[in-house]
């Protein structure tokens, strides 16, 4: 029976982890966090995701308007590592942005942040401090064709 439950688990957040088309996923039922969390959260998924994508300076990321203060704190991580981010749907036709996704979930108590591209999906459990966040798994990259 465990097994079985943990086979329900596992399948359903792989297929979390794929996509449709040209659509990337994201979370359906976001949970918030707030200040030093998603601070810390934010900015270690920014330098993964800046290992996994074009150099800064040269690449720009578009991402969905989104007025949490997680959003802000990726988008704001990002932009410290020197990318243009836009959120708007208007980009100039120069520009072709690499779009992503993201997603925070709690899972077991813990906080699960996901990035995702086209080209790319990473993601990791993080535990909530009362100074931040520390990784509490490896950072799963899963990489597209």
């Amino acid at each position: 029976m465990k097994k079985t439950i943990a086979a329900t688990i596992i399948t359903a957040v792989l297929s979390g982890c794929q996509t449709a088309d040209e659509t990337l996923a994201t979370s359906s039922t976001p949970i918030s966090v707030t200040g030093a969390t998603a601070s810390a959260i934010a900015g270690d998924m920014a330098s993964r995701l800046a290992e996994q994508v074009g150099p800064a300076g040269t690449t720009t990321l578009k991402m969905e308007k989104d007025t949490s203060e997680y959003a802000a704190a990726l988008e704001a991580a990002l932009k410290g590592w020197g990318y243009t981010v836009v959120t708007d749907e208007k980009v100039s036709k120069d520009q072709n942005p690499v779009e992503f996704a993201w997603s925070i979930d709690s899972f077991d108590g813990q906080v699960l942040a996901q990035v995702s591209t086209k080209a790319v999906a990473l993601g990791r459990v993080y535990t909530a401090t009362s100074s931040g966040a520390t990784p509490a798994s490896p950072l799963s990259v899963m990489q597209r064709n």
